[in-house]
């Protein structure tokens, strides 16, 4: 087994010890909201937002995007679970913002390997056994933050599937100083009707 491995495995352990009575906690969460933010691992939902186990459903995925999957995931938060406000919320310094479909179709194309990066841009190992099906995929980057998160906030206000009557908020979260900035904006978008 690799080092990570067993450190996780660890980890779990320890988490197995002290579990206690969170094997009573209800499917549905407790403070009946949901955030659809970003996977960067420098964002912890539990700590900037003052979450324990079975307080809120955490939807993670790079960018914190309103992906077609993360729509599916807030439409089943409501509909079978019970939220009754939604978050959304991107960050400062997301890798996101660093490149675009096409620097995504070049890297894929060159080689699987892991991409570089430097003050001139993303560069492949071109070492071959790369892919074309990057085509085929909008990777959702963007080129301004403010933006990306008033442009989710009005595609999941604006999806059939989702109740006027839950408010959407939009937050871009401060990676320098852990605050939550309110993008007024897109908070103004999810307003209910």
């Amino acid at each position: 087994m690799s080092k990570v491995v067993n450190e996780v495995m660890a980890a779990n352990a320890r988490y197995v010890a002290e579990f206690g009575d969170k094997a009573d906690l209800p499917m549905p969460p407790g403070r009946r909201f949901a955030i659809l933010t970003c996977m960067d691992a420098r964002l912890d939902p539990a700590k900037y937002a003052g979450l324990a186990e079975g307080d809120a459903h955490v939807i993670r995925n790079a960018g914190g995007r309103a992906s077609d999957d993360a729509i599916r995931s807030l439409v089943i938060s409501y509909k079978l679970l019970g939220t009754r406000e939604w978050f959304v919320i991107h960050h400062t310094d997301c890798g996101m913002l660093t490149f675009d479909n096409d620097t995504m179709v070049r890297l894929l194309q060159g080689s699987l390997k892991p991409a570089t990066v430097d003050a001139s841009g993303w560069h492949d190992s071109a070492a071959g056994g790369g892919t074309d099906e990057g085509k085929f995929v909008n990777w959702l980057s963007f080129s301004d933050i403010a933006k990306s998160v008033l442009e989710d906030v009005r595609r999941i206000r604006s999806n059939p599937m989702v109740p006027a009557d839950i408010p959407i908020y939009g937050y871009i979260y401060d990676c320098k100083s852990g605050a939550l900035l309110e993008v007024l904006k897109a908070t103004a978008a999810g307003r209910v009707a």
